[in-house]
């Protein structure tokens, strides 16, 4: 039998594997490149720290700093202004939720399915027809808000908007799912500076929401408990990735986030849709959580700091182990690495192997944390 030094001599030239003690291993991932679990969607991440170090000649954004005015006669989403589509808006004070002039889906069509039968093409290419409603709804009346410059009353009357619309859709209509999401910023594709979301109403439940509903059955399945409420309880506890928390939510950035600023936030008490959202004083609370998200965000490279944001909750219609399964959480997936010009791209690797990310979460939440929730006005090139 060979000595583990003659080993080791004659190996040198390997990289050994250390095991890193339990009590360590968070901060060593700092350093390390690794891989990390999404139980939410079933995937990988790969986490590459050491990244952030290397030079950067590629494509820059245009910092969001201009001034925009609280009414642009051009702009399709402003009180009293025509669409694009024709309508004329009304002179709106709060809300306005109005279909999308240019909806994804169609609400009335033809029904269409692949044919079933064996053949090789059956099996190949599946296809299957989707109906669907698409809405826009405006938060404000001010072209020149964004959530981060919103009042708390105001964010308020933004989730009573969405609870009506989930509430509207699934007792009038025959549709599986509402995702009610929004893009903020030239970098996320956004068309339209106006503050708005959207609600698409769909037959199908979309592939996001369907793994992560997947996931969290069979984790209530396998464990007889909620995933996000356990992994709530284990974020309270190592207070490693809070952002901001009051009695009502956490918002993290997650263990397994993708984007480099990417944030969770998770209800505290078990709740499966918005509609649970009783009183005054919770919705107070969800207001007061994305308001601190948002204006963290701005804060962060000093300009209007644009994301992905979508509420995961409770499909419209399901099963009843669906709904037992669910809780209330919201992504906010923004793409900015660096600074305020230079954001991820999910390219190369992330499209042909698995997703990948420089800066742990950990690093994130670090930064994310110590920034105040005043917005840097002047700054930022804000009229208001």
């Amino acid at each position: 039998m060979r000595s583990s030094t003659h080993s080791t001599a004659q190996h040198s030239n390997l990289h050994l594997s250390v095991r890193i003690p339990a009590s360590m291993m968070d901060a060593a991932l700092d350093d390390i490149s690794h891989r990390r679990y999404n139980p939410l969607r079933g995937n990988w991440i790969l986490v590459s720290p050491h990244r952030t170090k290397r030079p950067w000649l590629g494509q820059e954004e245009t910092p969001s700093r201009n001034a925009l005015p609280e009414h642009d006669p051009e702009c399709y989403l402003c009180p009293g202004n025509k669409r694009s589509g024709g309508a004329r808006n009304p002179d709106f004070d709060g809300t306005f939720v109005f279909v999308n002039d240019f909806s994804a889906v169609k609400e009335d069509q033809v029904d269409y399915e692949t044919s079933l039968s064996d053949d090789k093409a059956s099996l190949l290419l599946k296809a299957e027809g989707v109906k669907g409603k698409c809405y826009v709804i405006c938060f404000s009346p001010a072209h020149n808000k964004t959530l981060a410059d919103m009042s708390i009353p105001e964010i308020c009357l933004v989730i009573n908007t969405w609870q009506k619309l989930y509430r509207d859709v699934k007792q009038d209509t025959p549709f599986r799912s509402i995702q009610i999401f929004e893009n903020k910023g030239d970098a996320m594709g956004c068309s339209n500076p106006h503050p708005h979301c959207q609600a698409w109403a769909t037959s199908h439940l979309p592939e996001e929401p369907a793994a992560e509903l997947t996931n969290m059955v069979e984790y209530q399945r396998a464990h007889g408990s909620c995933m996000l409420c356990d992994y709530l309880a284990i974020e309270l506890e190592k207070k490693e990735r809070i952002v901001a928390e009051n009695d009502g939510w956490l918002a993290i950035c997650p263990w397994w986030a993708f984007w480099p600023f990417e944030t969770l936030v998770i209800s505290k008490r078990c709740i499966k849709s918005i509609l649970e959202l009783e009183t005054d004083k919770e919705k107070e609370l969800l207001a007061q959580i994305m308001s601190a998200i948002t204006t963290k965000y701005d804060n962060l490279f000093e300009t209007k700091f644009p994301y992905s944001m979508g509420i995961h909750q409770a499909p419209l219609r399901g099963t009843d182990e669906e709904h037992a399964a669910n809780h209330v959480h919201i992504h906010f997936l923004p793409p900015l690495l660096r600074s305020a010009t230079v954001k991820k791209f999910q390219v190369g690797y992330e499209l042909l192997a698995e997703p990948q990310r420089d800066i742990t979460p950990e690093q994130a939440a670090r930064r994310l944390q110590g920034l105040s929730t005043e917005l840097y006005r002047k700054k930022l090139g804000d009229s208001s």
